[in-house]
């Protein structure tokens, strides 16, 4: 009977991946490398504009760097750590302190952040070429998106790629070991179940560290950490208790030391701060805080706006935003609902373990499905919360254009938010078809998606075609407006690099006069400290002359202490219309130096 089997090499077995799949990931590569190199090329132009929040995080890193001090929170406040500075510090100490070296890091992020995207993309389900559009949304750069991106002000650079790491990492553990093949020998059984389970430890340590960091670094991205905390204590709560659960505590803690510590050290509460800071103690009224929240906000935050503002026809993506976050929201609840068997929906099974199929009971990478509709379901969560608070607090009807940046964190959930639109796209027959690839086996195979039923009739098939083109329409105003709204912040790079030049000579000149102690406004005083390397130290007046908000104190001490103490003010301001009053020939009076953009009063003796 077995006289006609005749064994086949195992190459002969394995599907190969056809050519055509590898064009999505070579234009994403490229389209990546362009969103880069573009955000480099801003860099070096001196934009986005720098200030002197920004400034005060150098000033972190450059006490790092000479081993002077280890800030756990920014300077002058007790929430919003300090990660940015303690990744800039080497760069500092290597060559200087520069607006250029502390923002290397954040472009890096950048680019992690770009690379997380696809790979989060993949493993939850999606085709090469929906990943390759992920990127190329995230790759755009509008005015509020480079901000948040590449300004280390604190926050907002690790938030996206911490949050899809998380994502990413949930995928993973939550995916387990099914599908893997088993080793021939027992001994190399044994090795790699071993290696295996440390690998699988260190995962969930790495969950933990990255939570943890993410916590103290800025809180606003709470909401993702507890909803793709959910769904791994749904799907992997046995393994909690054990080592896994030890792990990932061990990580917590570790991510969350210098937060914990100083808040036991000092008995502060960071979470009370931020909402202090957030305006949750002033008046807004709700008509403006739904304007700035659901109107202003995702169009702001997701890079469809010009530099500054929103003008109304960009609006479109406001309401189009709440409508996807829904749509996506039902699509992954149904597909959840879908994939998992009667006798499975008090557990949650999206793994090998004894609460779900083996990988031979599993039908069409059912398992897969879960986990990608759960994570999904967490990350548009996560972005709805986060929606929700900033709507509800004052910031949003108070200052929206700028509070925008609390918004950044949407952007974690894009593969999610996306989902609907390739769906749509895919059903109608308007997206490419490559081979499924599955990610436990590493072959391509044709797949079904679990989320996309076929149509079945005349009526059904006229309503998926609407659909799809609907989506399609909506993916291309995405990257239209996305489009217009970079070229939009190109157009405004000259004047930023004019303003940075202007500050350059303010710079020396004040080196020329000799004068290492100046009094200015807030905006001016930690950038000009932190340029000149604590040359100049500077101390905060308002437009009145009176003192103002020092987030480091020893600078006013040591201005008070110096009688030839100089003032800076810009060309125009309230300020220099003040000291201007101040001028004359006599003794106690100012004379000026004025340079383009600047005036530097100086005492006369």
């Amino acid at each position: 009977m077995t006289a006609g089997v005749r064994q086949e090499p195992r190459e002969a077995t394995r599907p190969r991946t056809p050519r055509r799949t590898r064009l999505p990931a070579l234009l994403a590569l490229l389209i990546g490398l362009a969103g880069v190199g573009y955000r480099l090329a801003l860099l070096l132009a001196d934009a986005p504009p720098t200030n002197s929040d920004e400034a005060t995080m150098g000033l972190a890193a450059l006490h790092i760097a000479r081993g002077e001090g280890f800030p756990v929170w920014f300077y002058g406040q007790a929430y919003m750590g300090t990660l940015e500075a303690y990744l800039a510090a080497p760069l500092v100490a290597l060559a200087g302190p520069s607006v250029l070296v502390l923002r290397l890091p954040t472009l890096a992020l950048y680019a992690l952040f770009l690379a997380l995207s696809w790979r989060l993309t993949r493993r939850l389900g999606g085709d090469r070429w929906f990943a390759l559009l992920v990127v190329a949304v995230l790759a755009l750069g509008s005015d509020r998106v480079v901000k948040n991106q590449l300004i280390a002000g604190g926050g907002y650079p690790e938030l996206n790629p911490a949050g899809a790491a998380l994502a990413l990492l949930t995928v993973s553990l939550c995916a387990g070991v099914a599908g893997a093949r088993l080793p021939r020998r027992a001994t190399a059984a044994g090795a790699e179940a071993a290696g295996s389970e440390a690998a699988r430890l260190v995962r969930w340590a790495g969950w933990g560290l990255v939570s943890g960091l993410l916590l103290w670094a800025d809180p606003l991205i709470l909401p993702f950490v507890l909803a793709l905390g959910a769904v791994l204590a749904a799907s992997r709560r046995r393994e909690l208790i054990g080592r896994a659960g030890a792990a990932l505590a061990a990580g917590l803690l570790l991510g969350a030391a210098p937060m914990l510590l100083d808040s036991l050290r000092h008995g502060r509460n960071p979470l009370a701060a931020v909402l202090t800071a957030s305006g949750a103690d002033a008046a807004a009224t709700w008509g403006d805080r739904l304007h700035g929240g659901l109107v202003l906000g995702p169009p702001l935050a997701l890079g469809f706006c010009s530099p500054g503002h929103c003008a109304g026809w960009q609006l479109w993506w406001a309401p189009t935003f709440v409508v996807l976050l829904l749509l996506a929201a039902i699509a992954a609840w149904r597909t959840l609902r879908r994939t998992l068997r009667p006798a499975d929906l008090g557990h949650f099974p999206f793994a090998a373990n004894d609460n779900s199929p083996r990988s031979g009971d599993d039908p069409a990478g059912a398992t897969e499905w879960r986990v990608s509709a759960a994570v999904r379901l967490a990350l548009l969560a996560g972005a709805g919360a986060v929606l929700a608070a900033y709507t509800a607090s004052s910031a949003a009807g108070r200052t929206p254009v700028e509070s925008a940046r609390y918004l950044s964190v949407l952007a974690v959930a894009m593969p999610a938010l996306l989902w609907p639109l390739r769906a749509a796209a895919r059903r109608a027959g308007l997206w490419p078809s490559p081979r499924h690839r599955d990610e436990a086996t590493g072959s391509d195979r044709p797949g079904h998606h679990v989320d996309e039923p076929e149509p079945s009739n005349t009526g059904d098939r006229m309503r998926t075609r609407a659909a799809g083109v609907v989506a399609v329409a909506v993916l291309a105003g995405m990257l239209g407006t996305g489009a217009v709204a970079t070229a939009g912040t190109i157009g405004a790079v000259p004047a930023t690099h004019a303003e940075a030049d202007r500050h350059r000579v303010l710079v020396d000149t004040l080196g020329a006069l000799g004068a290492r102690h100046v009094r200015a406004g807030y905006w001016t005083c930690n950038r000009l400290t932190f340029v000149t390397g604590e040359d100049v130290r500077c101390a905060v007046v308002d437009d009145d002359l009176r003192p103002g908000f020092d987030r480091l104190p020893e600078y006013r001490r040591a201005v008070d202490a110096d009688p030839d103490a100089a003032w800076v003010a810009p060309t125009g301001s309230p300020l220099a219309a003040r000291l201007d009053g101040r001028l004359g020939p006599g003794p106690g009076t100012l004379r000026m130096v004025e340079v383009p953009g600047w005036r530097i009063y100086l005492p006369r003796r």
